[in-house]
Parts: C-alpha cells; sequence; structure tokens
C-alpha cells in the first residue's frame, strides 16, 4: 500500500526530457494521475542548462520524433521545429571521405520547444514548480518518496513526496549522486567520459559554395583532432543563411593536442578559430532573433558512454542526461531521450496501478529501454575511446578504405558497424600505422557483438544484475586497456 503522497509522479528537471516524461504519464494514464515537473528556472526559461542557454546542437532524427510522437499523441511542428534535414554527413579530416547517417531528420528551437511542451503538459494536466533547486530525496525505508530543496522565490525550504520521482536534472545530478537505496545505479561519471561542447547560433552571408562545409539540407560533422581533439566539429544548418556551429573536446586529449602543438587553447577559443576557417560562412554574427537571444552562445558537458548500468531503484528513475543517454559516438541526447521519456511513462503508469514501485516494478524499464536503444550504446562507447586514439591521417585512412556499404548502414541506424571492408580479399593496407587502424577496428567489432548479445540477456529483475554487471565491468575494462594499445 501507497503512503498518502502530495502527488503520484514528480518529474525533477523541467527541460525536454522531463516534458516528454510528464506528457508520458498523461498520456498513459488518461490524465488520471496527478504529476508535478520541478524546474529551477524561471517560468519564462524552462529547462535551461546554464545563463548560456540550451547548450546543443538542436538535431534529432525524426525516427525518434515519430517513436514518441505515434506512442503519446503529441504531435511536433514549427516553430519548436525550426528547420528540415535529409540526414547528417560525416566528413575524414583530410574532406575526402564523406559517411552519410541517421537519415531524416529536424533542426529544433531549444528556446520555443520547452516553452510549447510545457503548455502542452499544463493543457494535459501536468502542475508545475519553477525557481526550485533540489538538493536530495526523501525516502521511506529503501523507498524514495519525494524531493527536498529551496525555494528560490521564497527562500524557503522546499519537500514534495510522490509515488515515484523521475530525475531529469541532467548529467551532473546531485539527486543521483546522493542516491542512498541502490548499489546498482552508477553515481559518478569518469571524466574520459565527458565531453565540453560549445556552439554558437548565428545568421550569415554566403561565403564559398562548398558542402563539405555549409549544406541546407544535411547536418555536417567534421572529425579533426587539431581542431576538436577527442570529439568533432559540427555545422548544423537552421535555414539557408543560420546555422548551430560548434564543437566538442575531451579534457586530456585536449591537453594532449596543446602540447603536441605548442598551444593553449580551450573550448572557446576553438569555437572561434572552427568558425574563421569555415569558408562558406562568412561575416558571421550571433542571432537576435527574439527565440534565440538567450540561448546564441554556451558552453556545457555531455556524456558520451553507455546509459547507467540500472536506471531505477525503488521510488526512483533517471532519464535523459541524468542517465548518461546522449550517444557515445556524437553526444545527440534528444534522440535517446524521447525513447527513454516515452517508455519511461509508461512504466510508471503500469507500477502506480499495480500497488508497487518498488526497484522490482520499476525493473521492466531497463529492459525496455535497452530493447529500444540501450543494447548499442557500450558497442559505441568502445569506438568512439578507438578514434580517440587516432590520428587525422588514421582516421582518413580507415574512413576511405575500411568502410563497406554495410558498415555505413549500421553507422546509419547508429549501431556498431562491423567493418566488412577489412574482409575484402586483396585489401592492401599500406604501413603498419594504418595496420593497427584495421587491428584496432577488427577487435572493437568483436567486442561488440559480445557487448549486444550481453546487453539482449541483461537480468529480467534485480536478483541477477550484480553477475550482469560484474561480467559487463571485466569486459569493458579488459577493452579499454585494449584499445589503448591500438593508439599512436
Amino acid at each position: 500500500m501507497f503512503i498518502v503522497s502530495d502527488y503520484d509522479v514528480i518529474v525533477a528537471g523541467g527541460g525536454l526530457t522531463g516534458t516528454i516524461v510528464a506528457q508520458a504519464v498523461a498520456h498513459y494514464s488518461n490524465q488520471n494521475l496527478k504529476v508535478l515537473s520541478i524546474d529551477r528556472n524561471p517560468a519564462i526559461f524552462p529547462g535551461r542548462k546554464s545563463t548560456g542557454g540550451w547548450t546543443c546542437g538542436d538535431a534529432c532524427s525524426k525516427e525518434a520524433v515519430d517513436y514518441m510522437s505515434e506512442r503519446i499523441k503529441v504531435q511536433w511542428t514549427k516553430p519548436e521545429i525550426e528547420h528540415d534535414v535529409k540526414g547528417v554527413m560525416a566528413f575524414s579530416p583530410d574532406r575526402k571521405t564523406a559517411i552519410p547517417f541517421d537519415g531524416a531528420g529536424y533542426m529544433l528551437n531549444r528556446q520555443k520547444l520547452p516553452e510549447i511542451q510545457n503548455q502542452r503538459a499544463q493543457n494535459m494536466g501536468v502542475e508545475f514548480d519553477f525557481e526550485i533547486n533540489l538538493m536530495g530525496l526523501i525516502y521511506e525505508g529503501e523507498q524514495v518518496t519525494g524531493v527536498k530543496g529551496i525555494d528560490n522565490k521564497t527562500k524557503q525550504p522546499y519537500k514534495k513526496t510522490a509515488k515515484v520521482v523521475v530525475d531529469c536534472t541532467g548529467v551532473t545530478s546531485m539527486l543521483r549522486n546522493q542516491l542512498q537505496n541502490s548499489t546498482k545505479v552508477e553515481r559518478k561519471i569518469d571524466r574520459r567520459d565527458l565531453e565540453s561542447t560549445g556552439r554558437y547560433i548565428m545568421y550569415f552571408d554566403k561565403g564559398e559554395n562548398d558542402l563539405s562545409e555549409f549544406d541546407s539540407d544535411y547536418c555536417i560533422i567534421h572529425l579533426d583532432q587539431d581542431i576538436a581533439p577527442g570529439g568533432y566539429g559540427w555545422v548544423f544548418p537552421k535555414g539557408d543563411d543560420k546555422v548551430n556551429i560548434g564543437l566538442g573536446v575531451e579534457k586530456s586529449l585536449l591537453d594532449k593536442r596543446n602540447k603536441r602543438l605548442g598551444k593553449k587553447d580551450n573550448v572557446e577559443s576553438l569555437m572561434k578559430e572552427y568558425l574563421y576557417r569555415n569558408k562558406a560562412i562568412k561575416n558571421a554574427k550571433l542571432s537576435e532573433d527574439p527565440e534565440d537571444t538567450s540561448n546564441n552562445s554556451g558552453i556545457f558537458q555531455v556524456s558520451v558512454r553507455r546509459q547507467n548500468d540500472c536506471l531505477v531503484s525503488g521510488g526512483y528513475m533517471m532519464v535523459g542526461d541524468s542517465a548518461w543517454m546522449p550517444k557515445p559516438i556524437d553526444a545527440g541526447g534528444i534522440g535517446p531521450a524521447l525513447i527513454a521519456g516515452t517508455i519511461a511513462g509508461e512504466n510508471i503508469v503500469r507500477a502506480i496501478e499495480a500497488n508497487d514501485t518498488s526497484e522490482k516494478s520499476l525493473w521492466q524499464y531497463n529492459i525496455d529501454f535497452i530493447r529500444e536503444y540501450g543494447y548499442k550504446t557500450a558497442g559505441l562507447e568502445l569506438f568512439r575511446r578507438l578514434v580517440q586514439t587516432l590520428t587525422n591521417d588514421q582516421i582518413s585512412y580507415g574512413m576511405k578504405h575500411f568502410l563497406g556499404n554495410l558498415d555505413v548502414e549500421s553507422i546509419s541506424k547508429g549501431e556498431h558497424p562491423d567493418f566488412s571492408g577489412l574482409g575484402k580479399v586483396g585489401m592492401i593496407i599500406r604501413g603498419i600505422m594504418n595496420r593497427t587502424v584495421a587491428d584496432g577496428l577488427k577487435y572493437t567489432s568483436t567486442q561488440n557483438k559480445w557487448l549486444v548479445n550481453h546487453y539482449n540477456n541483461y537480468p529480467r529483475e534485480p536478483a541477477g544484475f550484480e553477475e550482469w554487471n560484474k561480467k559487463l565491468h571485466k569486459n569493458l575494462e579488459e577493452s579499454f586497456v585494449k584499445i589503448e594499445s591500438f593508439g599512436s
């Protein structure tokens, strides 16, 4: 039996992920559950990550949006969708090879989107509390039963209770970091699994007609260890003369790059250099559109690893950045958040209707997310780590010679490629460094197959988790060491 609570569901974090969860709960319960969304920001800036705005590439696949829309009956249109794209093109460092992936998608307006999402949620009966600084969870034995913090408007203590608390508070979540009722949920993220990202939203005059620099139909990714060490640069179109341009870096690899080149660059200086180098974009100026003025420049951190090994404890669930869900290979977080938020909403309603929100009752959320998306993320994490060890020449050579059609098809689905091109009879791999690349790709491909199989055998209930997780970490730790040996 439940104790009496203020709400059925509290969604901590009022950004994109949180509002999808709230709407999903409202939809699957026919608006019969009492839902509260809590956000630290004022109502005019819901879900804002920092004073720099909603730092993000703003891109999302049509497939992920359709997944959410078909299940919870929420349609996205303009102005939350700012621009349609046909897909993503990833360019090698020498710009001689381009790989298409991800298929059709959308460029979103991250300032307008949460405003519209929140209004939709309110129309579905969701309540909102803004300017609340959450500092921890409330427990009743082994069960999370609410949240506590400070109301920044009144400076008074804040406390609300619920049958389920959904953590959508972001990559550095204090709620997750201080979780007391689980040994399965990972609390801290490794520094190597974080990247610092920064971007500008700008209008510009057209320069040279170079589709490797700007293409209004495609999101462009540039792999380049000199300009974006450990990450990549992006040029994502928001129109014919409007762009979201930025990059992500991994700090330890940035330090090595600076030492190698004798420089002292940081994310901001690299962003400026990346923009200056782009010959298709001239006279760029930060957007002064009303919907961009609080969001046209910013730097923030994003996770680039598999999702948290366990997403639930008694009365508690994680969705989106709080659960480290952005795709490891490109840090895309909107798509997995839409999928996970939809799945979480359905599982929450099922658990509450069964009068049981224990860890065991919420466990199905782990299984459902892995089946829909999470099965592939550990393999992508290995692939990302391998790419981070390579030089620009090695990346260019590998993209040109080692990717067959099946590999591109795998990448287009967001999955780890199997590198069928490595098996071509008579292929000549020139030089020992490129042989090393080939060996690294074959190794990660083999490990990926094991990881996908292991995730497909995720335990059906909590009792099997410890053994499953021990095997996962043994494999990953061995793989990380092996991948480091392929580095130049």
